[in-house]
């Protein structure tokens, strides 16, 4: 999908699973979890940093007064995919209760003291989660990358692609990528 002329490092970029949980895998994103299961796996035998966040929504929480939701309160739904529990013990794991991981206590510390200029997302939901911690990112001044193909909406195609949309005109096209090109920069020493 890219043929981005500049690309991350992999010393100043990590690498995020945004809520691949058992609360947010359904028909319409389970897809995507082996493939961001072997992103990490990769990025991480590169020697390359990742976070692993992660979702919970307490009671009284924004999400419950404002649109009534009330998922992701268990330790069931809250639990990582099978896929990523494995990889979660070599990255910084990050427990939010916003859309936005760089608004959870600490992140953003993390990412200045860890000097991470570049952020590449994979995750559930592009719509939300995903989206919003790229347009974050964006404000502060780091560059976001979305895996296109390791990302989903549990709402649904329309939701991923509505997202992928905005992504593209707010922080450009060249920033969309594919697992393929990921996989491709690592092999070939482009991330270095």
């Amino acid at each position: 999908m890219s043929s981005a002329s500049v690309v991350p490092r992999l010393e100043s970029t990590v690498l995020v699973a945004v809520d691949v949980q058992v609360g947010f895998v359904r028909d319409s994103s389970r897809h995507v979890v082996p493939t961001i299961a072997q992103l990490v796996g990769a990025w991480q035998a590169a020697g390359g940093a990742s976070i692993v966040a992660t979702f919970a929504n307490p009671e009284g929480s924004q999400y419950e007064r404002i649109s009534g939701w009330t998922k992701l309160r268990t330790t069931e739904e809250q639990a990582l995919a099978t896929e990523l529990a494995p990889l979660a013990g070599l990255a910084h794991q990050i427990v939010k209760t916003t859309s936005s991981l760089l608004k959870a206590p600490g992140a953003l510390e993390l990412f200045r003291s860890q000097g991470w200029t570049d952020v590449v997302l994979t995750g559930i939901d592009t719509d939300s989660c995903v989206y919003d911690t790229a347009a974050d990112a964006y404000q502060h001044g780091i560059t976001p990358w979305l895996v296109v193909d390791a990302c989903a909406s549990s709402g649904g195609r329309e939701f991923h692609d509505a997202a992928l949309l905005m992504a593209s005109r707010n922080f450009g096209r060249r920033l969309l990528l594919t697992s393929a090109d990921i996989h491709r920069m690592l092999s070939e020493g482009e991330l270095q």
